[in-house]
């Protein structure tokens, strides 16, 4: 048995191993996400299940403590709850960050970067601007509970507005569902990567570093830390971040392939299970399957494009006599491949996660083009929750557009899509790429100087740090300049807005759906639960983005490609 897991796992190398690596990844992820989303389904529903036993003397201690009174809130009275606890959690990171000195005994950060800092671990972005060895033990102990709690927020919203959909039922209350999605599914799962990183040589300590002395004679301080707990939630709360600057692609954060494999997993599990516990709980399988396999085509098919962009080398370095068998190897680690860091880029910016195991800024052009293409999406599964909200905004969307093909008034699971519906969609869809677009358009012309590679890949720079902002994904193609009071305060704003913003307008749309009398259902009703109906939402999905992004991608990795070749 031993002796099988090294040759899957850490001997990746292994060829036939590796051509088929994705596919066993994927057919795993499947089976793990049909048990998740039935016990999700449980979670937003409130039914009853075996682990009530465990979970509700915890819970009703917190609610008794906290006061919380389990009642029904309006979409404000949600929304304005949301942003009320995640602005206060923002202030506690903000001076943990600022005044780090005076706290922790730590270097400080300005406060343009305590900002940028405090907003992305919050928005569920971290795109941290600086480096992940100067966050003191204390710090990335604040760090760990704000992945909880900005990984619960976006869940959360995601269940007020599935109940919103169902019949006859109310959003929910903020509290209950925060504290539930924590205590249920957050931490258990956390603990359970947590253990099997740890089995992989994953350190968790409380100590902050250890100074060793090397070979030399010299001596060299070694970050340390709680890295398990901290790697644990970053993936399975689809947070992103770390310890290190060098990400998961550090041997402390990553060691090897079958801690690689955990990590994936973790990020897609709860993004994926949420869908089909969408189906669950409207009663209606088949849709939550359509909208799955929807969103793995677009997987797929990026995946597959990624990793044959990076298997075919870089043609510069081909020029100059150096060999391309192994692939585009430049910025990768060899214990993962062209597979395995390939696959993971792949995965971390469908699943916006951030987690990087190689160096986005050294993937050929066409491989930076699909990281940036799966972000400028955003419905590629996306963060656990908002990812399910975004794909059935564009459902909604695509429901509207084939209705005006027939003549016929849009229905979406038996309520009417009407002007008001139409313009709360529409602008939901436009906040993304005008967070990307115009911030990358103003910072080419007075912040032209902060990237390290002129041309197009520079463009290239410049327009992933904002898709990534917008997109709360927090990867970095890195080779900007970006740790000044412009590019923090800018990359700041971008992640807030693209997050409360959606996360308002989702609540919005869904209490105004609530609000229509249902719709009989008739021979002629514009079924969403059919291959066809998973046909022209990818075409529509595609068509957008398309238009959108398409111009901004020719002037960046598109020219680049054509230029190396």
């Amino acid at each position: 048995m031993k002796k099988y897991y090294q040759r899957l796992f850490i001997r990746g190398g292994n060829n036939t191993v590796n051509i088929y690596y994705p596919i066993i990844l994927y057919i795993i992820f499947i089976i793990l996400c049909i048990p998740t989303g039935k016990y999700l389904s449980m979670v937003i529903s409130y039914q009853k299940n075996f682990f009530d036993k465990i979970f509700d003397p915890i819970d009703n201690l917190i609610f008794k403590i906290t006061c919380v009174k389990k009642e029904n809130m309006t979409w404000k009275e949600y929304c304005l709850s949301l942003l009320c606890t995640n602005f206060f959690i923002f202030l506690m990171a903000f001076a943990a960050f600022r005044f780090q000195n005076i706290l922790f005994n730590a270097p400080s950060f300005n406060t343009a970067l305590s900002f940028n800092s405090a907003v992305s671990f919050i928005t569920n972005t971290n795109l941290q601007d600086y480096s992940g060895e100067d966050a003191s033990l204390i710090t990335t102990l604040i760090i760990i509970s704000l992945m909880f709690v900005s990984a619960a927020s976006g869940f959360a919203v995601a269940a007020a507005f599935i109940r919103g959909l169902m019949k006859e039922s109310g959003l929910g209350n903020f509290f209950v569902d925060i504290t539930r999605i924590i205590t249920r599914v957050l931490i258990p799962l956390s603990i359970i990567v947590s253990v099997f990183l740890i089995f992989n040589n994953v350190p968790q300590t409380f100590k902050g570093t250890k100074v060793i002395q090397t070979i030399e004679g010299s001596y060299q301080a070694i970050k340390l830390g709680p890295v398990a707990a901290l790697e644990s939630i970053k993936h399975i709360g689809t947070n992103g971040g770390g310890i290190f600057s060098a990400n998961s692609s550090h041997p402390y954060e990553n060691p090897n392939m079958a801690t690689n494999t955990i990590e994936m997993l973790s990020m897609m599990l709860l993004p994926g299970s949420l869908v089909l516990a969408y189906g669950f709980l409207l009663k209606n399988k088949k849709q939550g399957i359509i909208l799955f396999i929807t969103m793995s085509i677009l997987f797929i098919i990026s995946t597959i494009v990624l990793i044959w962009a990076e298997k075919s080398g870089n043609p510069i370095l081909a020029n100059i006599g150096l060999s391309q068998s192994m692939g585009n190897m430049e910025g990768k680690e060899v214990r993962f491949g062209i597979i395995g860091s390939s696959l993971f880029s792949s995965v971390t910016t469908s699943f916006t996660t951030g987690s990087v195991n190689n160096m986005h800024d050294s993937l050929t052009p066409i491989g930076g083009f699909i990281t940036l293409w799966n972000m400028m999406l955003n419905v590629i599964f996306g963060g656990k929750g908002i990812g399910l909200i975004s794909i059935l905004i564009y459902a909604m969307l695509t429901v509207f557009i084939s209705g005006l093909m027939v003549g016929r008034t849009p229905e979406f699971l038996g309520k009417k899509l009407e002007e008001k519906e139409i313009k709360i969609i529409c602008f939901s869809m436009l906040i993304h790429p005008i967070l990307v677009l115009i911030p990358t358009a103003v910072s080419l012309i007075f912040k032209s100087d902060a990237v390290t590679n002129p041309g197009f890949h520079g463009l290239s720079q410049i327009l992933y740090q904002f898709t990534t902002s917008s997109a709360n994904n927090g990867s970095g193609f890195e080779g900007l300049l970006d740790n000044t009071n412009y590019w923090n305060l800018l990359t700041g704003i971008t992640m807030f807005l693209g997050r409360y913003t959606l996360i308002v307008l989702a609540l919005w749309l869904v209490d105004s759906l609530r609000s229509k009398r249902e719709v009989p259902e008739t021979e002629f009703t514009f079924r969403t639960d059919n291959l066809t109906f998973a046909i022209i939402l990818i075409f529509v999905i595609l068509v957008i983005g398309a238009l959108t992004f398409l111009p901004v991608l020719a002037l960046g990795p598109v020219s680049e490609h054509l230029m190396i070749h």
